[in-house]
């Protein structure tokens, strides 16, 4: 019944406060912008390089290590899962959707990751903090301002718990692994707890070491997971490159017309691409904020725009090609109304037995692995920003022990209890990105004129 409630609940939040607040807010921030963040993305690239930097700025990691933790939350399991969960009920028409709001949410980050930076504010320990929380407290200000950062905070320490992406991988490791090799569904639950054991020690060794070894480790993994598993996509798409274009004219039909949509309703397919790309690259929601907002810099603008990088990868490219291999391997039709990891696999397995399997399992656990490591300093934050750091590493065990719940528990009720926590994050974070946006427009103004 808990679940049946929080999925309607969900549902309703999605259907229009958030989805209105969310692509109202990024087409009002294209609009007011004139696109010109966009225009900045080869500049972007070489910010993201360094060539930049100064050695005195204020921070704690490099605009890369920013833009590899940040993307290493977002390119997790959402983008091999959450595409195929949007196919499958959606039609192959809810990846346009999600490219839309990628375009939008590129635009959406870049002013509220510029905000991160400009509005940061010294803790009780003289350290510089970061982040969505204190861009309400400071940027909006008095008792207005404290209020929304405790909502949002609040409502964070819920969404960003890492119980999707535990399950969708102890489902990707269940699904690839143990039935090929003839387990038997009454060992499961004794699976499930060990592959979350092994995943609750592996997280511990690095999140316990702080931001700092977070950084570390997300930049070095970042680069092998979108690597590896674009290599072999590209290498799918490249021997099957005569059967793109149809690929890519279903898309663009089915996203007006909604036949393969279960319910066949155009409006709820646009929510569910909507829903999906919000859960993939999270733009909007507030989350990469606390990343972006430890970087080392003084030029908020130049933050804004590494961030912006991030739905450009995340959704217009790894979404892209996770969603053209499940249309190509017709597995979205199978796993029609529902779905998971398993029906990327479905779809691998056709177009590349044994091998697609193999990578797949692999992507999987650094993707997994990575995001269960940025979700952890999100956490963090808002637990900090709620409680001080004084009682940190309590958070942090019950962050690991909730990895161990999400391996064993229902999909539908983590599904929809974080798209719920999401949703609410939305409706905090928009409106006070658009009444901040005149501020971020004023300095981008600025950097343009000096750049």
């Amino acid at each position: 019944m808990f679940e049946k409630y929080i999925a309607i609940i969900s549902d309703w939040v999605w259907n229009i406060p958030a989805t209105f607040t969310l692509v109202g807010g990024g087409v009002i921030l294209l609009l007011y912008s004139v696109g010109k963040p966009l225009a900045y993305l080869r500049h972007a690239v070489g910010i993201m390089q360094g060539k930049y930097d100064k050695k005195d700025e204020i921070g704690e990691i490099s605009h890369y290590q920013a833009l590899a933790g940040a993307i290493s939350a977002t390119v997790g399991m959402g983008n091999i899962s959450g595409v195929a969960v949007a196919i499958a009920t959606g039609g192959p028409g809810a990846l346009f959707w999600m490219w839309i709001c990628a375009i939008l949410g590129m635009v959406t980050k870049f002013f509220e990751c510029t905000l991160a930076i400009m509005y940061r504010k010294v803790d009780e320990n003289g350290e510089p903090q970061g982040g969505t929380m204190y861009y309400m407290e400071v940027g909006v200000g008095g008792r207005v301002g404290k209020a929304l950062g405790v909502t949002f905070a609040a409502l964070g320490l819920i969404g960003c718990l890492p119980l999707f992406t535990a399950n969708q991988l102890t489902e990707a490791i269940r699904y690839l692994v143990l039935v090929p090799a003839g387990v038997g569904k009454e060992m499961f639950f004794w699976a499930n707890a060990g592959i979350g054991l092994s995943l609750v020690l592996l997280t511990a060794l690095v999140i316990l070491g702080g931001i700092k070894r977070i950084a570390e480790a997300t930049g070095y993994l970042f680069p092998v997971m979108v690597g590896a598993y674009m290599l072999v996509a590209l290498w799918i798409l490249g021997t099957n490159v005569a059967k793109i274009p149809a690929m890519f004219s279903l898309i663009f039909t089915d996203a007006f017309s909604a036949t393969a949509m279960q319910g066949g309703a155009l409006g709820s397919l646009i929510i569910i691409g909507i829903r999906r790309a919000a859960f993939s690259n999270e733009a909007g929601v507030g989350t990469s904020p606390m990343m972006h907002g430890a970087a080392k810099t003084n030029q908020p603008v130049r933050e804004g725009l590494v961030a912006m990088l991030g739905p450009l990868i995340d959704t217009l490219v790894v979404c892209t090609i996770t969603g053209l291999i499940i249309i190509l391997g017709d597995a979205w039709q199978a796993g029609k109304g529902g779905g998971g990891v398993h029906l990327t696999a479905m779809a691998l397995d056709k177009l590349l037995p044994t091998v697609g399997r193999v990578v797949l399992l692999f992507c999987a656990v650094v993707f997994a692995v990575t995001t269960l490591f940025s979700y952890s300093y999100y956490g963090v934050k808002c637990f900090s920003y709620l409680f001080g750091k004084r009682h940190v590493r309590g958070f942090l065990y019950f962050y690991l022990a909730s990895i161990l719940f999400g391996a064993m528990s229902s999909i539908g009720l983590i599904l929809s209890l974080i798209d719920l926590m999401y949703a609410l994050m939305v409706l905090v974070n928009i409106p006070v990105v658009l009444y901040l946006a005149p501020k971020v427009k004023k300095a981008l103004d600025l950097y343009s004129r000096e750049a």
